[in-house]
């Protein structure tokens, strides 16, 4: 509580009745600092170029677990690679050994299809069935017109 001097030379001192805000704005900056510092750490940091898809999007779990095939065909699991000899055991230890956790599967547009067949059959093998494939928005094709046939002039 702060205090104010009267004007009038009385003994008695007249309370503030105002509300101190500087803590609370000291605390709101050191919280936003913390977000700041913590966001970028939430991104998964695999580089892969993904194909596109003109789907409506899934809601997103809250802690999803992404398997990244790459373009050399390497495996990840979020961001820790993961020789194909130890998939199995990798993905367990991930899941807890819960064969109904979602596997969000990305593969790099280079991949060839039956290499992400290969990757879908490991994890079938592995006992996971519920498989998400991901892949980036694009812009409906409803929305583009189509292009026009191009032909030789007929004489």
């Amino acid at each position: 509580m702060g205090s104010r001097i009267r004007q009038t030379m009385d003994d008695d001192l007249e309370e503030s009745h105002e509300i101190n805000v500087t803590p609370f704005i000291d605390v709101i900056l050191v919280l936003l600092i913390i977000f700041m510092v913590a966001a970028p750490l939430a991104t998964v940091d695999v580089n892969v170029d993904l194909p596109g898809s003109t789907a409506t999007p899934a809601a997103r779990p809250e802690t999803p677990l992404f398997l990244t095939l790459k373009d050399d065909l390497t495996l990840a699991i979020g961001n820790d690679s993961v020789p194909r000899p130890a998939f199995v055991t990798t993905l367990d230890a991930k899941t807890k050994g819960d064969k109904q956790t979602r596997i969000f599967l990305r593969a790099d547009k280079a991949v060839a299809y039956g290499d992400l067949m290969e990757a879908m059959n490991l994890l079938r093998g592995a006992g996971y069935l519920k498989i998400a494939l991901v892949g980036l928005e694009t812009a409906s094709a409803s929305n583009s017109p189509a292009p026009a046939a191009t032909g030789a002039p007929t004489p």
